[in-house]
């Protein structure tokens, strides 16, 4: 490849065609298979004595993969509102987990059938008022189930109007991208208030008389995190398999890697911070919370094995310029922190709903659970690709005309 060719040149035609090529014969299968046994699996543990664990574990997924998601949709938002040039080849990447969004509605109104092996209080009702009225589950999953309604409103308003700048020009386009510039900054401040609505209701409620202001932040953050390793694996898949190694550079992906680097410290301060609280402020209802993660047993080693996964390993593996350069090594620690935060989402859940457990509830249902949301959001992505071009062709034009590959 000539270095005309790699500065910006004739990058929109040949990636465009290159963009025609098929899908690998085994991904839509393979996806298929996972998305099949995993919710074949989940309906035999459902209708057997581990229902309650497969709820549970039903429960972590949900949560996970909703904020996996929406956080694809925000970098989007983020790279509008800072007018980045540098990720221009990705953004559409990070558009595609919005197909996924439909499903994960639908699958918040499954959870609604298993609520009451979830939330403790639905069967042993909070009688301290307020926490009387706010914890109803009627009045929980209403509040948000509107607040999904309306953050996915706006993301596929977003994304909508994305695809729609692909095929505009004059005053249409520029109508088209005035208007995506107002909705990122409201996307943005919705995501931040409605996932810390979820994480109040959804995971604080689970252990209902602790109190913590800071998880809101820690929990949409965590998702953010997700979400940048995800577009991490995905930009590497895509990047191999259509060949876009003069668009996706290494200084791209050196880029994307600062971010996943920084916002890995950014997690570890997050959790620091919340741990530190709780400990010097020695309050019952909150120390109660914390130790039975750090201390005691099932759960002590899985939550020390959680901090390794999503700090340790990727903040000493990603530290030097040519980890975040290599493919095959941004994507191993990607791998390993995207672990390490479904680690996260379980440790938050399930031991303040089992905390009599002797072993903890970790294995095979949970890895067909898994499995089966694993499957489901790869065939929504696959979906999204077959159908839009993975790389927008405006923003190829402006990689062209902007010199974006050499920022």
């Amino acid at each position: 490849m000539s270095s005309q060719t790699a500065s910006g040149h004739g990058v929109r035609e040949e990636t465009l065609r290159r963009l025609e090529r098929p899908l690998p014969a085994w991904l839509v299968p393979l996806l298929t298979l996972l998305a099949l046994v995993g919710t074949a699996g989940f309906l035999i543990l459902v209708r057997g004595a581990s229902h309650a664990r497969a709820w549970r574990a039903f429960h972590v997924n949900w949560l996970y993969w909703t904020g996996l998601s929406q956080a694809g949709i925000l970098f989007a938002a983020t790279q509008v509102i800072s007018k980045s040039r540098w990720s221009h080849s990705l953004r559409r990447i990070a558009e595609a987990s919005a197909a996924f969004l439909p499903i994960s509605f639908v699958l918040f109104l499954v959870l609604w059938l298993g609520r009451s092996q979830i939330f403790p209080w639905i069967n042993a009702p909070v009688e301290e008022w307020p926490k009387s009225l706010w914890l109803r589950d009627w009045f929980a999953f209403g509040r948000v189930g509107v607040g999904l309604l309306f953050m996915y409103g706006l993301s596929f308003w977003f994304v909508r109007d994305s695809l729609r700048a692909d095929v505009a020009t004059g005053e249409e386009l520029a109508r088209i991208e005035a208007r995506l510039a107002r909705l990122a900054p409201g996307l943005v401040v919705t995501y931040a208030v409605v996932m810390s609505i979820v994480a109040f209701d959804f995971i604080m409620s689970l252990a209902p008389h602790w109190l913590s202001n800071l998880l809101g932040a820690y929990f949409f953050m965590a998702a953010w995190l997700m979400g940048l390793m995800t577009l991490a694996l995905t930009t590497i898949f895509w990047r191999r398999h259509l060949g876009l190694e003069s668009l996706v550079t290494p200084k791209v992906l050196h880029d994307l890697g600062k971010l996943c680097f920084g916002f890995t410290v950014f997690w570890a301060y997050l959790f620091f911070s919340q741990f530190i609280v709780i400990w010097y402020g020695n309050m019952p209802e909150e120390t109660s919370f914390m130790m039975l993660r750090i201390a005691a047993q099932p759960w002590r080693p899985i939550g020390i094995l959680m901090v390794i996964l999503v700090f340790v390993i990727p903040f000493w593996g990603l530290m030097g310029v040519v980890p975040k350069k290599t493919p095959a090594i941004l994507g191993t620690f990607a791998v390993i922190s995207l672990v390490g935060l479904w680690l996260d989402r379980w440790v938050f859940v399930v031991p303040s709903i089992a905390q009599g457990a002797t072993r903890a509830p970790l294995g095979w249902p949970e890895l067909f659970v898994t499995a089966g949301f694993a499957g489901l959001w790869g065939l929504a992505h696959v979906w999204f690709a077959q159908r839009y071009p993975i790389v927008s062709p405006r923003l190829l034009t402006r990689i062209e005309e902007e010199g974006a590959g050499h920022h």
